[in-house]
Protein backbone atom coordinates (compact mmCIF):
# COMPACT_ATOMS: atom_id res chain seq x y z
CA UNK A 1 0.00 0.00 0.00
CA UNK A 2 2.79 2.44 0.93
CA UNK A 3 4.51 1.65 -2.39
CA UNK A 4 1.39 2.58 -4.33
CA UNK A 5 1.04 5.73 -2.25
CA UNK A 6 4.55 6.96 -2.91
CA UNK A 7 4.13 6.18 -6.61
CA UNK A 8 0.90 8.19 -6.71
CA UNK A 9 2.45 11.13 -4.93
CA UNK A 10 5.54 11.11 -7.17
CA UNK A 11 3.18 11.12 -10.17
CA UNK A 12 1.33 14.08 -8.67
CA UNK A 13 4.64 15.91 -8.26
CA UNK A 14 5.65 15.12 -11.83
CA UNK A 15 2.34 16.58 -13.02
CA UNK A 16 3.16 19.83 -11.23
CA UNK A 17 6.43 20.26 -13.16
CA UNK A 18 6.59 23.75 -14.68
CA UNK A 19 9.55 24.74 -16.90
CA UNK A 20 9.16 28.42 -15.94
CA UNK A 21 9.22 27.59 -12.24
CA UNK A 22 12.28 25.41 -12.79
CA UNK A 23 14.11 28.24 -14.57
CA UNK A 24 13.44 30.60 -11.65
CA UNK A 25 14.37 28.01 -9.03
CA UNK A 26 17.62 27.05 -10.77
CA UNK A 27 18.75 30.68 -10.53
CA UNK A 28 18.48 30.31 -6.74
CA UNK A 29 20.35 27.00 -6.65
CA UNK A 30 17.24 24.80 -6.40
CA UNK A 31 16.85 21.89 -8.82
CA UNK A 32 13.07 21.50 -9.00
CA UNK A 33 10.27 22.82 -11.18
CA UNK A 34 7.29 22.86 -8.84
CA UNK A 35 5.42 26.02 -7.95
CA UNK A 36 5.57 26.16 -4.14
CA UNK A 37 1.95 27.29 -3.75
CA UNK A 38 0.81 24.20 -5.64
CA UNK A 39 3.19 22.06 -3.59
CA UNK A 40 1.64 23.43 -0.39
CA UNK A 41 -1.83 22.68 -1.73
CA UNK A 42 -0.80 19.06 -2.36
CA UNK A 43 0.61 18.85 1.18
CA UNK A 44 -2.65 20.20 2.58
CA UNK A 45 -4.56 17.43 0.80
CA UNK A 46 -2.17 14.74 2.07
CA UNK A 47 -2.14 16.06 5.66
CA UNK A 48 0.44 14.76 8.16
CA UNK A 49 1.84 11.37 7.16
CA UNK A 50 5.18 10.54 8.74
CA UNK A 51 5.67 7.22 6.93
CA UNK A 52 5.07 8.92 3.58
CA UNK A 53 7.44 11.74 4.57
CA UNK A 54 10.22 9.21 5.18
CA UNK A 55 9.67 7.63 1.76
CA UNK A 56 9.55 10.99 0.02
CA UNK A 57 12.79 12.08 1.66
CA UNK A 58 14.48 8.81 0.72
CA UNK A 59 13.89 9.48 -3.00
CA UNK A 60 16.51 12.24 -2.93
CA UNK A 61 14.31 14.30 -5.26
CA UNK A 62 14.17 17.97 -4.25
CA UNK A 63 10.43 18.49 -4.80
CA UNK A 64 9.70 15.24 -2.97
CA UNK A 65 11.88 16.33 -0.06
CA UNK A 66 10.13 19.69 0.16
CA UNK A 67 6.80 17.87 0.26
CA UNK A 68 8.18 15.51 2.91
CA UNK A 69 9.00 18.48 5.13
CA UNK A 70 5.41 19.72 4.84
CA UNK A 71 3.71 16.40 5.66
CA UNK A 72 6.13 15.07 8.30
CA UNK A 73 5.75 15.08 12.07
CA UNK A 74 8.73 17.20 13.24
CA UNK A 75 8.94 15.69 16.73
CA UNK A 76 9.11 12.16 15.30
CA UNK A 77 12.75 12.61 14.25
CA UNK A 78 15.60 11.99 16.65
CA UNK A 79 18.69 14.15 16.87
CA UNK A 80 20.87 11.98 14.62
CA UNK A 81 18.18 11.76 11.95
CA UNK A 82 17.86 15.55 11.82
CA UNK A 83 21.63 15.96 11.68
CA UNK A 84 21.90 13.48 8.81
CA UNK A 85 19.02 15.14 6.95
CA UNK A 86 20.64 18.55 7.22
CA UNK A 87 23.90 17.23 5.80
CA UNK A 88 21.98 15.70 2.89
CA UNK A 89 19.96 18.89 2.26
CA UNK A 90 22.30 20.65 -0.10
CA UNK A 91 19.78 22.78 -2.02
CA UNK A 92 18.90 26.08 -0.35
CA UNK A 93 15.12 25.60 -0.19
CA UNK A 94 15.30 22.09 1.30
CA UNK A 95 17.87 23.34 3.81
CA UNK A 96 15.73 26.35 4.77
CA UNK A 97 12.50 24.40 5.12
CA UNK A 98 14.18 21.67 7.13
CA UNK A 99 15.52 24.21 9.62
CA UNK A 100 12.38 26.36 9.78
CA UNK A 101 9.58 23.79 9.56
CA UNK A 102 11.13 20.80 11.29
CA UNK A 103 14.25 21.48 13.38
CA UNK A 104 12.80 24.59 15.07
CA UNK A 105 9.89 22.46 16.32
CA UNK A 106 12.14 19.65 17.55
CA UNK A 107 13.12 19.06 21.19
CA UNK A 108 16.70 18.75 19.87
CA UNK A 109 16.78 22.25 18.36
CA UNK A 110 19.09 23.79 20.97
CA UNK A 111 21.45 20.82 21.03
CA UNK A 112 21.69 20.90 17.24
CA UNK A 113 22.11 24.69 17.21
CA UNK A 114 25.22 24.46 19.35
CA UNK A 115 26.65 21.52 17.41
CA UNK A 116 26.03 23.09 14.02
CA UNK A 117 27.43 26.49 14.99
CA UNK A 118 30.79 24.84 15.58
CA UNK A 119 30.69 22.63 12.46
CA UNK A 120 33.50 23.10 9.93
CA UNK A 121 31.04 22.70 7.03
CA UNK A 122 29.83 26.25 6.30
CA UNK A 123 26.43 25.05 5.06
CA UNK A 124 25.86 23.13 8.29
CA UNK A 125 27.14 26.10 10.30
CA UNK A 126 24.66 28.35 8.51
CA UNK A 127 21.85 26.24 10.00
CA UNK A 128 23.32 26.85 13.45
CA UNK A 129 23.25 30.58 12.78
CA UNK A 130 19.67 30.42 11.51
CA UNK A 131 18.61 28.76 14.78
CA UNK A 132 20.61 31.35 16.72
CA UNK A 133 18.82 34.17 14.90
CA UNK A 134 15.51 32.61 15.92
CA UNK A 135 16.72 32.71 19.52
CA UNK A 136 17.84 36.34 19.22
CA UNK A 137 14.32 37.27 18.13
CA UNK A 138 12.19 35.02 20.34
CA UNK A 139 14.15 33.70 23.30
CA UNK A 140 17.50 35.46 23.87
CA UNK A 141 17.86 34.28 27.47
CA UNK A 142 21.14 32.41 27.71
CA UNK A 143 22.55 33.80 24.48
CA UNK A 144 25.77 35.82 24.70
CA UNK A 145 24.73 38.56 22.31
CA UNK A 146 27.94 40.66 22.61
CA UNK A 147 29.89 37.43 22.08
CA UNK A 148 27.88 36.69 18.93
CA UNK A 149 28.71 40.17 17.66
CA UNK A 150 32.39 39.47 18.34
CA UNK A 151 32.24 36.34 16.16
CA UNK A 152 30.28 38.12 13.43
CA UNK A 153 32.73 41.02 13.44
CA UNK A 154 35.68 38.64 13.04
CA UNK A 155 34.25 36.15 10.55
CA UNK A 156 31.40 37.70 8.53
CA UNK A 157 33.48 39.41 5.83
CA UNK A 158 35.22 36.26 4.60
CA UNK A 159 32.49 33.69 5.26
CA UNK A 160 31.21 31.59 2.31
CA UNK A 161 27.93 32.82 0.81
CA UNK A 162 25.35 30.71 2.66
CA UNK A 163 27.13 31.13 6.00
CA UNK A 164 27.65 34.84 5.39
CA UNK A 165 23.95 35.32 4.66
CA UNK A 166 22.95 33.54 7.89
CA UNK A 167 25.47 35.45 10.02
CA UNK A 168 24.39 38.73 8.46
CA UNK A 169 20.76 37.95 9.33
CA UNK A 170 21.81 37.37 12.93
CA UNK A 171 23.68 40.68 12.96
CA UNK A 172 20.58 42.50 11.72
CA UNK A 173 18.30 40.68 14.16
CA UNK A 174 20.47 41.68 17.11
CA UNK A 175 20.35 45.29 15.97
CA UNK A 176 16.60 45.21 15.42
CA UNK A 177 15.57 43.52 18.67
CA UNK A 178 18.19 44.71 21.16
CA UNK A 179 18.45 48.52 21.38
CA UNK A 180 21.44 48.40 23.71
CA UNK A 181 23.48 46.69 20.96
CA UNK A 182 21.97 48.49 17.98
CA UNK A 183 24.70 51.09 17.53
CA UNK A 184 27.41 48.43 17.61
CA UNK A 185 25.52 46.19 15.16
CA UNK A 186 25.11 49.08 12.72
CA UNK A 187 28.79 50.04 13.08
CA UNK A 188 29.88 46.47 12.33
CA UNK A 189 27.68 46.44 9.25
CA UNK A 190 28.99 49.79 8.05
CA UNK A 191 32.61 48.79 8.54
CA UNK A 192 32.34 45.36 6.85
CA UNK A 193 29.97 46.52 4.07
CA UNK A 194 28.71 42.95 3.56
CA UNK A 195 25.79 42.87 1.05
CA UNK A 196 25.96 46.66 0.73
CA UNK A 197 25.55 46.46 -3.04
CA UNK A 198 23.10 43.54 -3.06
CA UNK A 199 20.48 44.12 -5.79
CA UNK A 200 17.22 44.75 -3.95
CA UNK A 201 13.88 44.86 -5.79
CA UNK A 202 11.59 47.89 -5.28
CA UNK A 203 9.50 47.70 -2.10
CA UNK A 204 11.91 45.19 -0.54
CA UNK A 205 14.29 45.90 2.32
CA UNK A 206 18.01 45.67 1.59
CA UNK A 207 19.87 42.84 3.36
CA UNK A 208 22.67 45.33 4.12
CA UNK A 209 22.50 45.28 7.92
CA UNK A 210 22.56 49.06 8.64
CA UNK A 211 19.66 49.68 6.23
CA UNK A 212 17.81 46.55 7.33
CA UNK A 213 18.09 47.44 11.03
CA UNK A 214 17.10 51.08 10.54
CA UNK A 215 14.11 50.24 8.37
CA UNK A 216 12.73 47.50 10.67
CA UNK A 217 13.14 49.70 13.76
CA UNK A 218 11.28 52.46 11.92
CA UNK A 219 8.44 50.07 10.98
CA UNK A 220 8.24 48.84 14.54
CA UNK A 221 7.88 52.40 15.79
CA UNK A 222 11.29 52.41 17.46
Amino acid sequence: MAETKIAEVMADLAALEDPKARAVNVKHGDDHGVNLSRLRALAKDLKTQQALALELWATGDTAARLLALLVCRPKAYNRDELDAMLREARTPKVHDWLVNYVVKKSPYAEELRLAWLADPDPVVASAGWALTTEGVAKNPVGLDLPGLLDVIEADLKDAPDRLQWAMNHCLAQIGIDHPELRTRAIEIGERLEVLKDYPTPPNCTSPYAPIWITEMVRRNGG
